[in-house]
C-alpha cells in the first residue's frame, strides 16, 4: 500500500510517498521550507502543496511537532501558538479533501522504528528519543504506543531548564561542544530517564544519530542504547504508517 507520509518541523516540511508494507521510500523526498509565520493556515498551504506536487490522491498521514489529542493540537514548541486548540485533523482534511492522520512527530518517528528499524521486534518498554532542535520522545510497551509523551521537557535533579535546553543536538552546535561533553551531558539526562521508566530498549534517533559512534560508546547506563536505523526517513514512514487504518 502506497501512502503519502509528511513530517512537519519547525524549519521544514517533508514528504514522500511510502511503501507501508517495506517501510521503503518510493518517491525522492521533496522538502518545502516551513512558512514563518508558522500558523495554521500557512502550514496547511504547504502540505497542501506537496500534496498537489505528488499528485497525491487518497488518505495521509502528518507527523506534528506537538501534543495531539484526539486531531486537536494542543501544545506548540516549535510553531507558531495559533496552532494551540487548532482542530488540526478536521483544518488539514478539509483543505486535501482526504482523510488525514495527525500525530505527535516524535511518535511518528518511533512507530517507524518499531516497525522497521532498532525496535521491530522488541517487547518490553522501550523508548525511542529524537535528538535534534529539541528531544522528542515516543515509548512503546509490548510494542503499544503511550502517545504524547513529553519527555525531552523533563527536569533534571537541580536543573531550572528543560532537559532539551541541556542536552539537544541544537545546545551541542550552539554552545560547540565536544563530542565527549555533550555525551557526558547525554549520559546525565539517560541516566534520569532510566530511573524513572526502566526502559528495556532507547533507541537514539534524530539527525545526529548518523555518528552515534562518536557518543554512544562514551554513555554509562546500563540500559542497552542503541542508534535508530530510519534516520531522517523515519518521521515521514511513521506518518505514512499512522494513515494506514484510514486506507
Amino acid at each position: 500500500m502506497e501512502l503519502l507520509g509528511i513530517d512537519v518541523g519547525g524549519s521544514g516540511i517533508k514528504g514522500a510517498l511510502v511503501d507501508t508494507e517495506s517501510g521503503d521510500l518510493i518517491t525522492e523526498r521533496i522538502r518545502i521550507k516551513t512558512p514563518q509565520p508558522s500558523n495554521p493556515e500557512a502550514v496547511i498551504g504547504t502540505i497542501l502543496e506537496l500534496v498537489k506536487q505528488f499528485e497525491y490522491k487518497g488518505p495521509l498521514g502528518v507527523g506534528f511537532p506537538a501534543v495531539v489529542l484526539d486531531g486537536v493540537v494542543m501544545s506548540a514548541a516549535n510553531v507558531d501558538s495559533r496552532w494551540i486548540n487548532y482542530p488540526g485533523i478536521e483544518g488539514i482534511s478539509k483543505a486535501v479533501g482526504y482523510p488525514v492522520a495527525l500525530v505527535n512527530d516524535a511518535d511518528a518517528a518511533g512507530i517507524a522504528e518499531m516497525t522497521f528499524g532498532a525496535g521491530k521486534g522488541r517487547m518490553g518498554m522501550v523508548m525511542v528519543l529524537t535528538l535534534g532542535t529539541g528531544i522528542g520522545s515516543a515509548l512503546f510497551v509490548d510494542g503499544k504506543l503511550v502517545p504524547n509523551t513529553e519527555l525531552g521537557h523533563l527536569y533534571l535533579p537541580n536543573s531550572k531548564e528543560d532537559a532539551e535546553d541541556y542536552t539537544s543536538d541544537r545546545i551541542r552546535m550552539q554552545k560547540k561542544l565536544t563530542w565527549k561533553v555533550w555525551a557526558s551531558r547525554l549520559d546525565t539526562y539517560l541516566h534520569h530517564i532510566e530511573g524513572l521508566f526502566s526502559p528495556n530498549l532507547i533507541i537514539l534517533g534524530g539527525g545526529v544519530s548518523k555518528k552515534h559512534n562518536k557518543f554512544i560508546p562514551r554513555l554509562t547506563v546500563r540500559t542497552e542504547i542503541v542508534p535508530a536505523e530510519l534516520l531522517n526517513e523515519a518521521g515521514i514512514v511513521g506518518a505514512a504508517l499512522a494513515a494506514k487504518p484510514l486506507a
